[in-house]
């Protein structure tokens, strides 16, 4: 099952060279009657070592979006698997070995900090001395969707160009859906949890879109079959910059994919506050309304200039979708309406002086 649903671009994407490179893993869990979201973000830069921006880094985005942030300047002391989805960083530990995935019990008696993480479990410890937080998780995970229809093939996110470094940075969604089952630790107070949904993406490459917008959610009242991530961004491609979005929907078993190459996608989205996205296709349109009136988060991403604090985040925004069906001669039939309170809400790079529109 686990294998029908992993999805291209799973594996660690690194060749080996010392050409500038990132790679950024995303992990989420959502707590519906808490009304809190715990999102894990982990990157390594440069892994060849011994460059201006070599290193590792854990950020975690916690309850009423608190913020903690490690970082692991030894990159000797990462591990990914090429095949398949698992990473893993090392900090402190009385091991003398070669960095690897361990039984969740080995791990939890040597490994004093760092993280590991694949399709099916993720667990770690993490301290930030800068604000005296600490985390602590183990959990399992049960993939539900990864990027496709139930049973077929799963597809590349950004199509099959982007095995190539045509567009960069890549783009993956590894799990649209998943339950979560397991603790986690937050500043002393414990979350425990069956069934809650979970999330994973990924990106990588050697270069960084200068500007983008991000909504993703897979927790809607009323709706437990049901997960949306929409993005756009402005990007390089070969030698010049193209502005692109999407949307993908799984409901119900069904895909429903909105991308630049099968619809028209526009968006409207302000520097903070409210994003708008609108797509249509020969079959299906859609549309998105997220907001939200809290400040959001700053958080760290891969840069050219190394990891900087370059977005803002909440993972409490308000989302309204509609997805309807077109039935010609102008008409269409609504198929879903669904809410949601637990939305994620991103923009990042920039400039954000003023509203994007498409």
């Amino acid at each position: 099952m686990i294998e029908n649903l992993q999805t291209p671009h799973s594996g660690y994407h690194w060749d080996g060279s010392d050409r500038r490179f990132f790679e950024g893993w995303y992990y989420r869990v959502t707590l519906p009657q808490k009304r809190q979201t715990f999102a894990f973000m982990y990157s390594i830069e440069d892994p060849t070592g011994n460059q201006p921006e070599s290193g590792g880094a854990a950020q975690i985005l916690g309850p009423d979006d608190g913020y903690l942030c490690r970082t692991f300047p030894n990159v000797n002391t990462f591990w990914a698997w090429r095949n398949a989805l698992g990473l893993g960083h090392w900090g402190k530990t009385d091991l003398q070995m070669q960095p690897k995935y361990l039984e969740p019990q080995m791990f939890d008696s040597h490994i004093q900090e760092g993280y590991q993480a694949t399709a099916t479990w993720h667990q770690g410890y993490l301290h930030d001395p800068g604000c005296d937080r600490a985390c602590y998780w183990q959990y399992e995970i049960k993939p539900i969707y990864g990027w496709g229809n139930s049973g077929e093939s799963q597809q590349s996110t950004a199509g099959l160009l982007s095995s190539l470094p045509i567009f960069e940075p890549g783009w993956q969604i590894l799990m649209a859906s998943g339950l979560a089952s397991g603790w986690i630790e937050w500043d002393g107070d414990r979350y425990e949890f069956t069934d809650a949904p979970a999330y994973s993406e990924k990106n990588w490459g050697g270069a960084f879109p200068k500007r983008w917008f991000w909504l993703n959610c897979n927790c809607f009242n009323g709706e437990s079959d049901l997960a949306l991530t929409c993005g756009g961004g402005r990007r390089g491609v070969l030698w010049w910059m193209e502005s692109v979005a999407m949307i993908g929907i799984h409901y119900r078993g069904k895909f429903y994919e909105f991308v630049p190459w099968n619809s028209e996608v526009k968006w409207d989205i302000d520097p903070w506050g409210r994003w708008q996205v609108n797509a249509k296709n020969s079959q299906f349109e859609v549309e998105l309304i997220g907001t939200t009136e809290l400040p959001g988060t700053p958080l760290r991403a891969p840069t050219e200039k190394g990891l900087v604090f370059c977005c803002r985040d909440t993972m409490q925004g308000n989302l309204s979708l509609q997805l309807r069906e077109l039935q010609g001669k102008g008409n269409s039939k609504i198929i879903l309406e669904a809410q949601s309170f637990l939305c994620g809400l991103e923009i990042g790079g920039g400039p954000w002086d003023e509203p994007w529109r498409s």
